[in-house]
């Protein structure tokens, strides 16, 4: 294998050619002893329309500003006097029935950005609108608790922002028998040999050879813990779904990764988004309802999270295609065995008091969301990783 077809199949190729980090032997496991517990962080990329999710059914500003698009009253699935599931969330249902679900409204952050990019960044870094991070805040926790690359996983082809650090990375990879096998190409084999055989130093080890150790360590790891466990459940055909199996199978197969991050995209929906929205929505409910009932069967879900989160919320008045532009506030999902605040968090969005931009405002700072993640869950200083100070929330 070239060079290149290398860089270019590797599924490691982002963790392995842009940050310079080693860990001087994967025999020697991490110092710090991390919690059991796990996190599976779900994004909902694009700007998923929060209002026609949890539909605020009795709320006359909603159906006025939405003629087109606005969900109605009949086939609202009904959760409170005011607030019902889109009808494609039954699944999510189930799970809120169960008090397995707890939704957060309003949450955002102050001067929300509209970009997709940045408002992702923003997410991403936990950092304040107006402040720019290299490093994201799963990546921070991996290098500060972790110590290891597959202490957070991304079930992805590349690694996003989120999962990296200043100098370790988390792991990209949405097949590990591939990751393992890429590992074991002649060209790496080839590299790793030619660097190995310079007699550098520890402190001077060549930066390729630094990062391929690794990511071959962590490779085989990943692989060979995985394998010892197969899913027998049915998840839905689509990239979502394949996604959540491989995160059930590495929960499930104990793998010692604490945090998870999946992505689905899609929900950009300027326009005809109603019938595009409830197609997106119905992927992810049945996909989590597999995930769910597979963690349950293995006895695992007792001790995962799920978090569920979109870069923003959309704009409350309909737009001209039948579709909503970019929004601030949104609600947050939370799904566990062991969450204490079941059912809503907090309060509806108040529609007759939007911005200028007439968008929701935030009530609930996302980085409260990540902070008591990381206080009572994770069982770390959410100060060390986030940076400041920011109010835990009493859902775990």
């Amino acid at each position: 294998m070239e060079r290149r077809d290398f860089l270019k199949q590797s599924t490691l190729a982002s963790s392995l050619f842009f940050v310079p980090n080693f860990i001087k032997a994967f025999e020697n496991m991490a110092l710090t002893s991390l919690s059991h517990k796990k996190i599976v962080i779900v994004q909902l990329s694009g700007g998923n329309d929060g209002l026609n999710t949890i539909v605020p059914f009795n709320n006359d500003i909603y159906y006025k500003n939405r003629p087109g698009i606005a969900i109605s009253k009949n086939s609202i699935i009904k959760i409170t006097d005011e607030l019902g599931f889109n009808e494609n969330l039954k699944p999510l249902k189930n799970l809120y029935d169960k008090g397995y679900l707890s939704i957060i409204n309003n949450v955002g952050y102050p001067n929300p950005n509209r970009s997709h990019f940045r408002s992702t960044d923003i997410w991403h870094t936990a950092s304040d609108s107006n402040e720019y991070l290299s490093t994201g805040w799963v990546g921070r926790y991996i290098e500060t608790y972790g110590k290891l690359p597959y202490t957070g996983i991304e079930l992805d082809d590349s690694l996003s922002l989120i999962m990296k650090g200043e100098t370790i990375n988390g792991i990209a990879t949405k097949n590990p028998k591939i990751l393992f096998n890429n590992m074991q190409t002649p060209y790496f084999k080839k590299v790793l040999k030619s660097q190995s055989e310079a007699h550098l130093s520890e402190h001077n080890l060549g930066y390729l050879y630094k990062t391929m150790i690794e990511a071959e360590s962590s490779a085989k790891y990943i692989y060979e813990t995985s394998k010892t466990y197969k899913s027998k459940l049915e998840y839905p055909n689509n990239p979502f779904g394949k996604q959540l199996k491989t995160t059930a199978e590495f929960i499930n197969s104990n793998l010692d990764s604490s945090v998870y991050y999946v992505s689905m995209g899609g929900f950009d929906t300027h326009a005809n988004q109603e019938n595009r929205q409830k197609k997106l929505l119905d992927i992810y409910s049945k996909s989590i309802d597999v995930f769910v009932k597979d963690l349950e069967q293995n006895d695992t879900f007792k001790d995962t999270l799920i978090l569920t989160f979109s870069e923003f919320g959309r704009r409350v008045k309909q737009n001209a295609a039948n579709g909503t532009d970019h929004g601030a506030a949104n609600n947050v999902f939370l799904i566990g065995k062991n969450i204490k605040t079941k059912g809503f968090y907090n309060k509806a969005p108040d529609l007759s008091n939007l911005d200028n931009n007439g968008d929701i405002k935030y009530t609930v700072d996302f980085r409260s969301v990540y902070a008591t993640i990381l206080d009572n869950w994770l069982s770390v200083s959410s100060k060390t990783i986030l940076n400041k100070t920011f109010k835990t929330l009493d859902f775990i």
